[in-house]
């Protein structure tokens, strides 16, 4: 499966309320991956809510992976995002097998990435390129990077941090693979807008 295109990620506060709505709006403007980002203890809801978003992503033929948990990827059969702070990438692999999608942040660090390719990732995320509601304080990464990495790093690259359809261009001409969107695809006002930046952040690849 060809990793490039919209990277849509959840977020529990932003999305409250109208969660499964903009997620399949999202979907239907097509997206490449999701990501499941929910950093509550709530074992119960985490689980129901992976589980419905699983189904929808097979409705849309979209592969879903899991924020920080390689547990539940595992219950559920599908891959998993692991943060610096998660451990190595060697015994996710080994829990979801050879298949799985695992993603791995590198922040702004080329050395980073070259660890985690030789651990088995299947894409790596460098971020954050702009300012991000998300992770305010994260370290910035310079677009120049992308193409040292693309050099270097045999794998798909995923580009994180305050990206919108105004300066997500100039990533894609770098060498992005995948646009990792949170707020610049769904703090939007209506399920329709969602749709739109969708498209819109696919067409960047055309």
């Amino acid at each position: 499966m060809k990793l490039r295109g919209l990277y849509a990620i959840t977020d529990s506060q932003l999305l409250a309320g109208r969660f499964l709505s903009y997620v399949e709006a999202a979907l239907e403007g097509g997206v490449c991956l999701l990501q499941y980002r929910d950093k509550s203890d709530d074992q119960a809801r985490r689980l129901r809510e992976a589980e419905t978003l699983m189904k929808l992503c097979e409705r849309y033929d979209t592969r879903l992976i899991i924020n920080d948990d390689a547990e539940l990827a595992a219950r559920l059969g599908v891959g998993v995002h692991l943060g610096q702070t998660d451990g190595p990438l060697t015994p996710a692999r080994a829990l979801l097998g050879r298949e799985a999608i695992i993603g791995s942040t590198c922040h702004a660090q080329l050395e980073l990435a070259e660890q985690a390719a030789r651990e088995g990732a299947s894409y790596v995320a460098f971020g954050r390129f702009f300012n991000s509601v998300t992770k305010p304080g994260a370290m910035a990464a310079d677009p120049g990077l992308l193409k040292e990495a693309r050099a270097r790093i045999k794998l798909p690259i995923a580009v994180i941090g305050g990206i919108t359809l105004d300066n997500a261009a100039p990533l894609v001409a770098h060498g992005a693979d995948l646009l990792a969107v949170i707020h610049g695809l769904f703090g939007a006002d209506s399920t329709h807008e969602v749709t739109r930046r969708a498209r819109a952040f696919n067409a960047l690849f055309a």
